[in-house]
């Protein structure tokens, strides 16, 4: 068991990249985590990892060693889940992160549900707009809802994700109502932003335009507020402070009561899409599977039921 031990702090510290990194990963002191390496470098008669006071980078046999590892522990992780298969209950804590009002108002609802047909799993759920490094901050699964693009994680898609402009009525009647994408780069509009984050460029697309393609147009918006908070730009559009761009699911009540409308309805902004991510595997442990096909179903009915097209 220690060798398996120090197998997993070693892939740790070769993905993280440093041994402090990996301590803060696996809650160990750098302290333990060198003496672990030491523990297996010893056992094997090699070195494994050059060190730096600037950096830490395998060895070539360091390298070779690495993927065997991987290959270990997979390995000892679809054991485990072959077991889960054949009847055992999931057990283990899962990690999850998950934007602030999706899991305010979605995934936090439906977590106690799962919890009481799976009393063996523990979740534990961080709530961000920002995008967590899934390796970092070990995270055994996200929920996106963004464009995609790092091939390294594995995507499980739940849905396409409608999203609208939408700007209170008496904004709207103090500064008028756009009536092409471009007019919006003369009004207030209301941006998510954090490192990293492409919400300040919007892209509409044009429909009712004929049989042709939709058309695209892109827009570098800018405006006099922004929060890395979704729900504090929903909160300064309903005061009447600007126009934002939101997942329709996120404003549909809003909406309906009247306090929000849709701006430019005829060019809605490109969907999204909202995914699980989750660390490249050939097999998810029992725990993970269990809680993403929980999830998947319940998280498109609620969608589907707030998307309703008399809003539209």
């Amino acid at each position: 068991m220690a060798l398996l031990e120090n197998m997993q702090v070693f892939v740790r510290v070769v993905d993280l990249g440093s041994l402090s990194a990996a301590g803060r990963n696996l809650r160990m002191s750098p302290a333990l985590v060198s003496h672990r390496i030491q523990q297996l470098e010893a056992h094997l008669g090699a070195r494994l990892l050059n060190r730096t006071t600037r950096q830490l980078q395998a060895t070539e046999t360091g390298q070779i060693f690495y993927q065997h590892c991987l290959e270990v522990l997979e390995a000892v992780e679809r054991a485990h889940s072959s077991i889960a298969a054949e009847g055992g209950a999931p057990s283990g804590s899962v990690r999850v992160t998950a934007p602030l009002g999706f899991g305010r108002r979605v995934l936090g609802p439906l977590v106690p549900e799962f919890r009481a047909a799976n009393p063996m799993v523990d979740v534990r759920l961080r709530l961000s707009d920002h995008l967590l490094d899934l390796l970092r901050e070990s995270v055994d699964m996200a929920i996106r809802m963004a464009t995609l693009k790092d091939s390294s994680f594995v995507v499980r898609k739940i849905a396409d994700v409608r999203r609208v402009l939408v700007a209170a009525p008496r904004y709207l009647a103090a500064r008028g109502r756009p009536q092409a994408p471009s007019d919006l780069l003369e009004h207030d509009c209301l941006l998510l932003r954090f490192p990293g984050t492409q919400q300040y460029r919007w892209t509409l697309t044009s429909r009712g335009q004929g049989k042709g393609e939709a058309k695209a147009t892109k827009l570098a918006i800018a405006g006099p507020m922004d929060a890395d908070d979704g729900d504090v730009l929903t909160r300064w559009a309903v005061d009447g402070h600007g126009i934002a761009l939101k997942p329709l699911w996120e404003v549909a009540d809003e909406v309906k009561a009247g306090a929000l409308e849709i701006v430019l309805p005829d060019h809605p902004p490109e969907p999204v899409q909202l995914a699980i991510v989750y660390p490249h595997r050939t097999m998810l442990p029992a725990k993970v599977q269990s809680l993403s096909d929980f999830l998947v179903p319940r998280v498109r009915g609620l969608l589907a039921a707030s998307h309703p097209d008399a809003l539209l």
